[in-house]
């Protein structure tokens, strides 16, 4: 899936959208880690929804500041993203990781769009590179794991 996310005109749609993706990233980590048969990989999946968690607060507290309204869940893209992980899951745990690799793809590609957002103030646009950051660190891990499965 593509993500259209980070090329908002606006700060407070960028945040709310963000919001949206990461409760649809959450979602998918959960399925992930109920469908994942090695457990090792289930434990560092959950290392990483705690980096989404983290993310939340965050563009919560954005929300909060801009005086705008935050999704406290995701949207219809969870579907697709949890989707992707359930059909993964009939060809084992490799599926699984390359599943949610496509997943993050889309986490990676918001974050670096949003650091570069006309409306970002430093504070904001640090955050936003720290949480690309950690998107892609989560994406290369999966990307690597997969292959080696």
């Amino acid at each position: 899936m593509v993500t259209m996310v980070g090329n908002e005109s606006s700060i407070e749609k960028l945040v709310q959208d963000l919001l949206y993706l990461e409760h649809d990233a959450i979602a998918a980590y959960d399925s992930c880690i109920e469908r994942l048969n090695d457990k090792t990989l289930s434990a560092k999946i959950a290392v990483f929804k705690q980096d989404h968690l983290q993310h939340v607060v965050v563009l919560n507290d954005m929300a909060r500041e801009l005086s705008i309204e935050a999704p406290v869940e995701g949207d219809m893209k969870q579907m697709l993203t949890t989707g992707k992980i359930a059909l993964a899951d009939l060809m084992g745990d490799g599926a699984i990781l390359k599943a949610m690799k496509t997943n993050e793809d889309d986490t990676v590609t918001a974050y670096e769009r949003a650091a570069r957002h006309p409306d970002a103030i430093p504070a904001s646009r640090a955050f936003f590179e720290n949480a690309h950051q950690d998107e892609e660190r989560h994406r290369a891990w999966m990307e690597t794991t997969a292959k080696a499965i």
